[in-house]
């Protein structure tokens, strides 16, 4: 039997998630800060706040950018906890604390209700395409109910384990894409300060072992100086934030994420705190004094 739906956070990711679940024919109760896209307004159901949402809908998914929006969401004024009872399941797709979430489940549970944090890999690009990677915590029947739905926004979809699960999963998954981004960058660099056409290294590398969809999506981005954001380094700044913190408390040492966030904070204070993550490589051509290629 179909659920009713609700969707909080409709920005550059929640927006094309939601409208997903619109074109598969379900009922969506909408509400976002800045206002409901008028393509999303004609076809959900807009709901004044996140309250209102929780007491239409079965399963409340929130897409919104950090720990503080997200226990807004759930525990502020009119938010959801205040319309929670037995049966909804709350949904958190957005990247945040491990630790934080397992507070936060905890809390929605002695209200009665079930919470699974589901955070996503795949930015705008998988968004639109429904072909995000969903790394799911939480119970394993909550996992069943909701499933068909994330296959609605997305293709990979893993079970990981208990509540926080997926957050720590999303956090590693971070600390490989900063890594990686920063690998494609410094090759890159290196080659086209040696006088070699980076597009014709990277065309070359893709044949290669050194292949990877960082290489592929990432590396063309830097080549072709497009910097609009697909996943913006503020995100990612974010993101590291939550691997270091975590790593302190569990005593890990993460010195190539130091780095990365490092060049991401470089960034940031250029002015580049809504480029795309891929503009890593700018710091690194300010340190060089060399840049990979001309836009």
């Amino acid at each position: 039997m179909s659920k009713t739906l609700g969707f909080i956070g409709l920005g550059t990711m929640g927006a094309p998630m939601a409208s997903h679940l619109l074109a598969a024919g379900h009922t969506v109760y909408l509400h976002t800060i800045e206002g409901v896209p008028a393509d999303l307004k004609s076809k959900g159901k807009v709901a004044a706040n996140a309250a209102e949402v929780a007491k239409h809908a079965d399963i409340i998914i929130i897409m919104v950018p950090d720990t503080p929006h997200v226990e807004a969401v759930l525990f502020g004024e009119n938010g959801v906890a205040q319309s929670l009872s037995k049966g909804k399941i709350v949904v958190d797709m957005s990247s945040i604390s491990p630790i934080e979430t397992k507070k936060f489940a905890e809390k929605v549970e002695k209200l009665g209700a079930r919470y699974l944090d589901a955070p996503v890999s795949g930015g705008e690009v998988g968004a639109k395409a429904a072909s995000l990677t969903i790394m799911v915590g939480g119970h394993a029947e909550d996992f069943a109910t909701v499933k068909p739905y994330f296959e609605l926004m997305g293709k990979n979809i893993t079970h990981v384990g208990g509540n926080g699960d997926g957050q720590t999963t999303k956090v590693a998954n971070q600390i490989i894409v900063a890594l990686n981004i920063e690998a494609v960058a410094e090759a890159l660099l290196f080659a086209s300060k040696a006088g070699a056409d980076p597009a014709k290294v990277r065309q070359a590398l893709m044949g290669g072992f050194a292949a990877s969809r960082i290489l592929e999506v990432h590396g063309e981005r830097m080549i072709k100086r497009t910097f609009d954001p697909g996943f913006r380094i503020e995100l990612h700044q974010k993101d590291l934030s939550l691997a270091l913190q975590g790593a302190r408390a569990l005593g890990v040492s993460l010195p190539n994420t130091a780095t990365a966030q490092e060049l991401f904070n470089s960034c940031a204070a250029h002015g580049g705190k809504a480029w795309d993550h891929s503009a890593m490589v700018r710091a690194l051509e300010i340190m060089a004094k060399h840049e990979v290629a001309k836009g």
